[in-house]
């Protein structure tokens, strides 16, 4: 294709990146408004997120076993812009599928649409990321998925004030009580809306068809790399890290000595949560850019500020009270002084940035109130430079098997399903802070990962920029 093909193709495939940020933030919302609809424990809350994660791990099995069984690259032979569209259409299937099952108050039944809207993500990322990579040269693809994480995470800053505008329509104590089945309705004809919109576009843009040209090889060969091996485990903790912090941040907040906030109250530190991933993949990306050293050292600084503006302006224009997010601004400086100690490096960025989520982690178990509140919403911070550190040391020297490799992380994802209602149990045998304690135990093991993978690149002769 030519330079401005690729660049509509950009533009049109990256508009999914969007709605999965969008759809997985906004969980954070629709969690408790579910918990206290259907009177469910912690644990049974949890569960969307089970049912929502574990579809991508599925969709990404059952892919690799009918690559198997048939004995070719399905997603090769598909094409990945084709693939991208029956994945839009299957979430399609399932934001349709909600609307009956939040009106037979089955919430098995709603489970199900939730499983069926990540099928369709499923299919949606394992083929996007790869198109994405494809649209150019591979020494600018970092740049690409840099900009499809960073309008991901717009999409997560934007889901969780949106939903609860449809759904609360405004942020007084008495909004949750007033939310209607009606409102969760409209929510998921928009997102049939958007889905359908996103596919149409795709399938009547003129793309010259984008494959890999990777020739299909059966078996676990990618597995025989320990990179791969850990980094599969530690894109698991990971998702679950990110994803367990603010689907129990609900019922933390409800608590007396954090507020006591009611369900609708708790959408602008839900969305600051989110918002701190893009503060920190903003900043990240940085370094795909061919700058001077002092622009990129002055924009290390002037970007995550901005960022961050950008959060604050999103809850103003909500209608939310914003001085109450202004002390959060010493948690952005924080990451502005990692990222200049992280020095460009996976491997230390990894590392300095878990360990970040170690200490805030701990302060927020040992303290209450307005500090323990932002220290575990600073894990957004934390974990925002986890997925492309993670993925491309996990890759790194594998080779023909980088595609088999990449299908394997992709299904780690599982983790967002597991780690989430695990701590909702244990939540419900002890008490919800005290959950918080699974979040110390994830991030000591990226940390160790960091480490551990560095070590295990350089007897590889892998030795640069690690």
């Amino acid at each position: 294709m030519k330079s401005s093909s690729n660049a509509g193709a950009l533009a049109t495939i990256i508009t999914v990146f969007f709605f999965w940020g969008f759809v997985a933030a906004s969980n954070g919302i629709f969690i408790p408004f579910c918990k206290s609809h259907f009177n469910l424990s912690q644990f049974q809350s949890q569960l969307i997120d089970t049912a929502f994660y574990a579809a991508y791990f599925i969709g990404s099995l059952l892919l690799w076993f009918s690559s198997q069984l048939f004995r070719v690259d399905i997603l090769n032979k598909l094409g990945y812009k084709q693939a991208v569209i029956a994945g839009l259409l299957i979430s399609v299937a399932g934001s349709l599928l909600m609307i009956p099952a939040v009106g037979s108050g089955s919430f098995s039944f709603i489970l199900s649409a939730f499983f069926v809207i990540a099928l369709g993500f499923s299919l949606q990322q394992t083929a996007a990321q790869p198109f994405v990579t494809a649209l150019g040269t591979a020494e600018t693809g970092a740049h690409r998925l840099n900009l499809g994480g960073g309008i991901n995470s717009f999409g997560t800053l934007l889901g969780p004030i949106l939903v609860s505008l449809v759904l609360f329509g405004n942020l007084s104590p008495e909004a949750a009580s007033s939310a209607t089945v009606e409102s969760v309705d409209t929510v998921y004809y928009i997102l049939t809306g958007v889905f359908l919109l996103a596919a149409l576009l795709l399938a009547v843009a003129k793309l010259t068809k984008v494959h890999s040209t990777e020739k299909f090889e059966p078996g676990l060969g990618a597995l025989k790399f320990s990179q791969l091996r850990w980094g599969m485990l530690a894109i698991f903790v990971y998702v679950g890290v990110e994803v367990t912090i603010q689907s129990n941040m609900g019922a933390l907040l409800a608590l007396p000595q954090f507020g006591g906030l009611s369900t609708a109250q708790i959408s602008p530190y839900i969305s600051l949560y989110w918002g701190s991933l893009m503060i920190g993949r903003w900043t990240g990306a940085i370094s795909a850019f061919n700058f001077k050293p002092s622009t990129k050292k002055l924009l290390m600084i002037v970007l995550p500020i901005v960022a961050y503006i950008i959060v604050l302006l999103a809850n103003y224009l909500r209608g939310n009270e914003i001085t109450n997010l202004l002390p959060y601004s010493l948690c952005v400086a924080a990451l502005i002084a990692g990222s200049f100690l992280a020095q460009e490096k996976p491997a230390r960025m990894l590392f300095i940035f878990s360990a970040g989520g170690i200490l805030a982690m701990l302060v927020g178990l040992f303290t209450e109130g307005q500090v323990a509140m932002f220290a575990f919403i600073s894990g957004g911070l934390c974990c925002s430079i986890g997925w492309p550190c993670i993925f491309a040391l996990s890759i790194t020297g594998l080779g023909k098997f980088t595609g088999q490799g990449s299908a394997f992380l992709i299904m780690m994802i599982l983790g967002g399903a597991l780690i989430p209602p695990l701590q909702g149990y244990l939540a419900d045998v002890t008490d919800i802070h005290s959950s918080y304690w699974i979040t110390v135990f994830c991030f000591a093991y990226l940390a160790w990962f960091a480490i551990k993978v560095k070590t295990i690149l350089q007897k590889q002769g892998f030795h640069t920029n690690q």
